[in-house]
């Protein structure tokens, strides 16, 4: 005779169909948000990558011109004033100008050769017509900033120099002090100021400077060729940041995608 035997189903099963747990899903406007956000950051890392090394490039050619200006034949002292008034870029061009040095005019710039303090001399140079340059002759140490302990490195009668163009600046660096007129120790070239300083009329100074050679100067001071061309280019590196950050936001975004069509796969 059937019977009905009672069964108990085994523990934690459930006997009635559970109502099947809706799906949350992402608001389609966060979502378009989320994927132009990213793209926007996308494009400005590898905008600036881009920049980068477009700065590399202008970088390594004004490099390459500074050093083909070092080595060319000097110019005469008439065509860097031509340039100079064209508007032209004359620094760091070799020029050769003549005339007598005004040893008792000069100024004292301050400076560092090797790490030792000290000072740039600032010479005017009175040329044949009555004009004047002013000729940074080079460095002497702190000890020998007064002329009379370096007689033989004042040099008088005609002399000729060599050296670079250097144009005048304009205004006074951010952060530099003013220029100290009482003790001749100037923080920055200001070249209109070194001139009335010593009474030379504005009109007739050349508007930049000469920075002379390594050419040596009687009993070696002031010591020549002090000029520094240091011109950073970090551009390479700054370009594999933006653009390795491009990657590496394009990675995690990539990952997270596939993560999300995927979500049963075995994390790694």
């Amino acid at each position: 005779m059937p019977c009905n035997i009672a069964t108990t189903p085994p523990k934690g099963v459930s006997t009635v169909t559970e109502a099947a747990v809706p799906v949350r899903r992402a608001n389609p406007l966060w979502q378009i948000a989320k994927a132009l956000l990213l793209l926007v950051a996308l494009v400005i890392l590898i905008g600036l990558g881009t920049w980068q090394v477009e700065r590399l490039q202008w970088k390594e050619s004004l490099l390459a011109d500074i050093a083909a200006r070092k080595d060319a034949p000097a110019m005469s002292l008439s065509a860097i004033e031509t340039m100079a008034a064209s508007g032209g870029d004359i620094e760091y061009r070799v020029v050769t100008a003549t005339g007598h040095y005004l040893n008792d005019k000069e100024r004292h710039f301050l400076a560092t050769y090797d790490g030792d303090p000290g000072y740039h001399i600032y010479t005017p140079l009175q040329l044949d017509d009555g004009r004047f340059v002013f000729v940074n002759r080079g460095f002497v140490p702190t000890e020998a900033k007064d002329p009379e302990k370096r007689k033989q490195g004042e040099l008088t009668g005609e002399q000729t120099v060599t050296g670079l163009a250097r144009a005048k600046l304009t205004e006074r660096p951010d952060g530099m002090p003013d220029n100290d007129l009482g003790k001749n120790i100037f923080f920055w070239k200001d070249l209109d100021v070194m001139a009335a300083s010593v009474g030379l009329p504005k009109d007739k100074v050349l508007p930049f400077f000469i920075d002379a050679d390594k050419a040596p100067n009687p009993a070696g001071l002031p010591i020549g060729g002090v000029t520094i061309i240091d011109l950073p280019n970090n551009h390479l590196q700054y370009a594999v940041t933006w653009y390795g950050l491009a990657v590496a936001l394009a990675a995690i975004v990539a990952i997270s995608w596939w993560r999300k069509r995927h979500p049963d796969a075995p994390s790694q």
